[in-house]
């Protein structure tokens, strides 16, 4: 609890040990497990390697996470891993904490975080590779989900898993669902990215979704730059910079229009979806260009999978995370309801800072008592399903 106000951190992110892939993958599956190589692209010469990466020419080669010699992500330039190697080692402490339960509840107990949805952060780049067989990218999968198993069982109360699913196999998600469920999981995590060319509303996951709403379980869809799958902006910038402006919002975007667009919000309105590190500035625009340009000029198009307007099925099913610090967030806030909106920290990311729930208590005066009451706890209650008094014990 923090100044009287409970905290839900619905995107909270677990650093998996490189150790944890060799333990907890099927022994036939172990020789792709990732490893740390020396980022070495080019034959060079000193010179050559200043002009193109000035000061950073005279560190020495960082190591990256690869597979069968291939970096882990794709099309990340050598000046953008030095530099978020920089900033990773300045905080090394924290994502290292990541890796424990014990290291998680500390960092919590430290900012007032209550309850954390955890996330991973290097196993999605593993499970969502077009490259890769279904067989292999559900190994990868099934390990995480496992390891996560056994972290948040040391204090299930206040550590609540997201179980990761690969979309490589349409008609396995549903017993890959059924397992998680079996496991305790209260959410499960998918990319909102087309995965071997379908959409999140394509006809193979008609099966999933049902599922998903048989069971009432929580969807949270969270985008990752340089995935090896079909991303916003990967196919017109090499830059981190211009590939990570992109991915977040664009992606969470139309994985919006496609759950819209291709009725699966319609065919199944018990579902409940969450939109995470996305920003939530995006979406009154985004709403209304749907609902005023596109559904009232040409809603006989789309008549037999989208029977309301495109905002209330946002409204019924949906909810989104704030970023504390956005432009215009408390007329966002008005716009969208604080009943749709929910916060994560992104802990311990490197492009959130340490002081991210420092920085959404200074919107109190701003959003008010009730607004942020409901963004911290009673939105993100709803979200994941539970009651928020059956938790006020913690």
């Amino acid at each position: 609890m923090r100044d009287g106000f409970q905290v839900m951190d619905v995107d909270r992110h677990v650093m998996e040990p490189l150790s944890m892939w060799q333990e907890y993958l099927p022994v036939g599956m172990r020789e792709y497990a990732p490893r740390l190589t020396p980022l070495l692209t080019r034959s060079e010469t000193m010179a050559q390697r200043v002009a193109r990466l000035g000061e950073y020419a005279l560190l020495p080669p960082p190591l990256v996470l690869s597979v069968g010699g291939e970096p882990l992500m794709r099309n990340v330039s050598d000046a953008a891993t030095i530099e978020t190697g920089l900033v990773g080692e300045q905080r090394r402490a924290l994502l290292a904490s990541a890796e424990t339960a014990r290291g998680h509840l500390t960092e919590m107990d430290a900012t007032g975080v209550d309850v954390a949805v955890l996330l991973p952060t290097f196993a999605p780049f593993l499970v969502y590779n077009d490259a890769i067989n279904a067989e292999r990218s559900r190994a990868y999968a099934h390990a995480y989900n496992r390891w996560l198993k056994e972290l948040t069982a040391e204090a299930p109360e206040r550590l609540w898993g997201a179980a990761l699913l690969s979309r490589h196999d349409p008609e396995a998600m549903v017993l890959d669902l059924e397992q998680a469920l079996a496991d305790g999981t209260r959410a499960i995590a998918l990319r909102p990215n087309p995965v071997r060319g379908l959409m999140l509303s394509a006809p193979q996951y008609r099966r999933f979704w049902q599922a998903c709403e048989h069971h009432s379980i929580t969807v949270l869809l969270h985008e990752g730059t340089h995935t090896r799958v079909n991303t916003a902006g990967a196919d017109r910038f090499q830059s981190h910079f211009g590939q990570h402006a992109c991915s977040h919002p664009m992606e969470a975007m139309m994985a919006l229009l496609a759950l819209i667009e291709g009725g699966t919000l319609e065919e199944h309105p018990g579902l409940r979806i969450g939109f995470l590190e996305s920003g939530c500035g995006w979406l009154p625009y985004w709403l209304w260009r749907l609902d005023q340009m596109e559904y009232a000029q040409l809603k006989g198009e789309v008549r037999k999978q989208v029977k309301i307007a495109p905002s209330e099925y946002f409204k019924r099913q949906c909810w989104i995370a704030l970023e504390p610090r956005e432009a215009l967030l408390p007329e966002v806030l008005k716009s969208i309801s604080p009943e749709r909106v929910v916060f994560g920290t992104d802990f311990p990311h490197l492009d959130h800072g340490p002081g991210i729930v420092d920085d959404v208590f200074e919107q109190r005066a701003a959003i008010g008592d009730a607004g942020l009451r409901s963004v911290l706890w009673e939105s993100a209650c709803a979200l994941m399903g539970v009651s928020p008094f059956a938790l006020n014990h913690l």
